[in-house]
């Protein structure tokens, strides 16, 4: 098999399209290419003249391949992907994994098909039953505390835009795309150098999951709550779990801890065990809304509109002179902004798009770097009352009623209260006050969006048009504790304890999640070794 990259192909290209564009590029006839597959397709619109994608292919010929493989530089021998699971000896308790979010599924999925059959604790309900949880907050302003946008089943990333991108080059990624993808996700994630899944499709995709979990011999206990752990010389012996006021201990000694950016319950737990924490840097901000038509044209030029194109995205970010970086980050293109909050009195946003992305607007977080000496206290957990503070403001200056403050860019940037927003309509469930943001965001963090605005709007045109509408406060980008861990992965202080995920400050987003379950999955497995 033959991989070749960087064939550029029009917006409406057909398969026969690509077959002649790989011949040309291998300098052969048609018929020496026996089966020619997609393998990667992105988007170039650097000319907006020019729009175009890039395609990469894997291609099987009639011929020599080691002697084309000479004569044509570009092209290069590939063998298809195949996962290698960890050799182990199973374990004499099955393992638990704590929480079913990105990366608590994939870990549980892997020891799953490996016939451990894990034992997941997932303090949310189901993902059917969460949906009506989310949307009765969205709609009538109801917050469970234990079932909301951040916790239930899918975790944090059930209800967003489902992006599958990451930065890691970590070889496990395809792993996580194929069982995505074979469990219902759009068979695109498989192609798209940008792939995303929708949240009207997430839903399914994690039943699926569960269901296949299920089926190979694991048990997942919803409305579960981790309220403590045993240990006995260092070791876990057992999870105290409670549900419907119910108590009990769960023995168990070995369990990945997989619980979220929002778990701070688990954390003040794990600090009250004395396990090593650290407070973290991450970012906090606001979400920025365009119409995205705006976005489009500004990305695609006259091709914005193709149907082969879809709403278009961007990933933007500036250094100032104060030092910060400020950037944007989980762009929901065609989307809406949501209420995110997990605790009473406090506000929180995040965006979310469908599968088509076709909403009347196109939204980002726009986001300021924090350092833990800007915390304004000492102690691992300073982070997590930083946010609270934002959080508890903007409720606060919002009516106290889980409406959000949202203020247009120019008023922002004159430091006045918006009074109305006259040509874009904030997105924001359960709705929004006009204010002034300033009043409820850290002064050092309201100084650098100021700064970075124009900026940004140099790089995209329209970023910083004066209609744009800002909501606040964007403060779950990441966790703001790492739960630390060996090279083996587990905690020093506690031995059969995997902190694991992006709640633990290892990933930042679904996929590098998914990843660092599958990791966690294969350390936990090797220990049996």
């Amino acid at each position: 098999m033959i991989r070749i990259n960087g064939l550029d192909m029009p917006l409406d290209f057909r398969q026969e399209d690509l077959l002649a564009a790989a011949a040309k590029r291998l300098k052969l006839p048609r018929r020496a290419l026996l089966d020619i597959k997609l393998v990667k397709k992105s988007i170039d619109a650097r000319k907006k003249e020019d729009v175009h994608f890039v395609c990469g292919v894997e291609a099987s010929v009639d011929g020599d391949e080691t002697a084309l493989l000479r004569r044509c530089p570009g092209a290069q021998a590939v063998r298809p992907y195949c996962y290698q699971p960890p050799v182990f000896s199973p374990p004499a308790q099955r393992p638990a994994v704590v929480g079913f979010g990105p990366a608590g599924m994939l870990a549980g999925l892997m020891l799953a098909q490996w016939g451990l059959r894990p034992l997941i604790i997932e303090r949310g309900l189901p993902v059917e039953e969460r949906a009506r949880c989310v949307e009765d907050f969205w709609i009538n302003r109801r917050l469970d505390p234990e079932c909301n946008v951040q916790f239930g089943e899918g975790g944090a990333g059930a209800f967003s835009d489902g992006k599958l991108t990451t930065g890691t080059g970590d070889v496990r990624v395809r792993k996580v795309l194929e069982e995505l993808a074979a469990a219902g996700a759009p068979p695109e994630i498989l192609t798209d150098a940008k792939p995303h899944i929708g949240t009207d499709r997430l839903p399914e995709v994690v039943k699926n999951i569960r269901k296949k979990i299920l089926d190979l011999g694991g048990q997942i206990l919803f409305s579960t709550r981790l309220t403590g752990l045993q240990t006995q010389n260092g070791r876990l012996t057992g999870l105290c779990v409670e549900s419907s006021g119910k108590r009990e201990v769960i023995p168990a000694s070995q369990a990945i801890l997989a619980v979220g950016h929002s778990a701070r319950d688990v954390f003040h737990l794990l600090e009250g065990l004395c396990l090593p924490l650290a407070a973290k840097a991450f970012s906090v901000g606001v979400r920025i809304e365009h119409p995205a038509w705006m976005i489009d044209r500004a990305q695609y030029g006259a091709f914005a509109g193709h149907p082969s194109l879809g709403a278009a995205d961007y990933k933007l970010n500036c250094r100032l002179p104060n030092g910060r970086g400020v950037y944007t980050f989980c762009m929901c293109p065609g989307g809406t902004v949501t209420g995110a909050a997990s605790e009473p009195e406090g506000v929180v946003t995040n965006g979310m798009s469908p599968w088509a992305r076709d909403g009347a607007n196109s939204n980002a977080a726009l986001l300021v770097g924090v350092d833990p000496e800007d915390f304004g206290c000492e102690g691992p957990l300073a982070g997590v009352e930083f946010q609270r503070e934002i959080e508890r403001a903007a409720f606060t200056l919002a009516g106290g009623n889980y409406s959000a403050p949202a203020q247009r860019v120019a008023d922002f940037l004159e430091n006045h209260a918006s009074r109305e927003f006259p040509t874009i309509k904030p997105s924001y469930e359960p709705g929004v006050v006009p204010e002034n943001l300033a009043r409820c965001l850290p002064g050092f963090v309201t100084d650098s969006l100021w700064q970075a605005l124009p900026r940004l709007g140099r790089q995209l045109k329209g970023f910083d048009c004066r209609d744009a509408v800002l909501t606040a406060p964007e403060t779950r980008s990441s966790s703001p504790v790492r739960v630390l861990r060996t090279q083996d992965l587990q905690s020093p202080a506690l031995q059969g304890l995997y902190p694991c995920g992006e709640g633990a400050g290892y990933a930042g987003g679904i996929v590098s999640a998914a990843v660092d379950g599958i990791r966690c999955a294969e350390a936990l497995a090797a220990a049996n070794g």
